[in-house]
């Protein structure tokens, strides 16, 4: 007897959505960690591209080059079968025989952290390049010690500034998650081809999929929206 739409995307014995909701979940896990490896990479990597050291400038601008220019999938591959290659060395080099893998969702937060990282990097050194430098003049000044002038001055302008930039690279990282499903991770696209061929059923399971997506990132979205306004109260008149 043929399942109606209800019993495969219902919570019962038969049904897919406890799983699809499941995968959701680690699509949202995945692209949050990976988005916040990213905004650290991306403030040491603005870092190096603001640095007075040519040395370090193109250190940033080497790193921001390859990992825009390249496609994530094969970012994703690299670090599969590069991770992998490199711990199997060390551990047998240490004695213990045998392949090792690294966590398919290390593997991605790492993918998705270094790509996100790539971008956060140009909108954090675009943000700082904005800041008013009459107010670092006044503080230096004025005597306030660099850690000071960063907290109350550097820090809270440049999010400001960055955070419509990094609302965007938010939604890449959130779509990049689906590329994970190629090595091994349980995430929302994965799940759904799952559910797609288990049920031949594969135009309901990869709509329902991309309906889900859009529902993460416009809520996600809205929260940074929140935000960004938030940050821009003390600069309103």
């Amino acid at each position: 007897m043929t399942q109606s739409i209800f019993d495969l995307l219902g919570f019962g014995p038969q049904g897919w959505g406890l799983p699809l909701l499941k995968a959701a979940g680690v699509t949202l896990a995945a692209a949050f960690c990976g988005f916040l490896l990213g905004s650290l990479i991306g403030v040491g990597g603005a870092s190096l591209k603001l640095s007075r050291l040519a040395a370090l400038r193109a250190i940033g601008q080497f790193y921001t080059t390859v990992f825009r220019g390249v496609p994530e999938i094969l970012v994703v591959y690299l670090f599969y079968f590069g991770g992998s290659i490199v711990v199997t060395k060390a551990m047998n080099v240490g004695g213990f025989t045998g392949f090792y893998s690294l966590p398919s969702f290390a593997i991605g937060v790492i993918s998705v952290g270094v790509v996100s990282g790539a971008y956060q990097t140009e909108a954090f050194r675009a943000a700082f390049l904005r800041l008013d430098k009459g107010q670092l003049e006044a503080a230096a000044s004025c005597g306030m010690p660099k850690f000071l002038r960063l907290r109350r001055i550097i820090a809270p302008q440049t999010l400001r500034f960055a955070l419509p930039a990094l609302g965007n690279v938010w939604q890449s990282a959130l779509k990049e998650t689906s590329l994970l499903s190629i090595i091994g991770l349980t995430e929302l696209l994965r799940q759904a081809g799952t559910a797609a061929g288990s049920t031949r059923q594969p135009l309901l399971f990869y709509g329902v999929a991309a309906l889900m997506f859009l529902v993460i990132g416009r809520l996600t979205g809205l929260v940074l929206s929140r935000m960004e306004s938030h940050l821009a109260k003390p600069w309103r008149r």
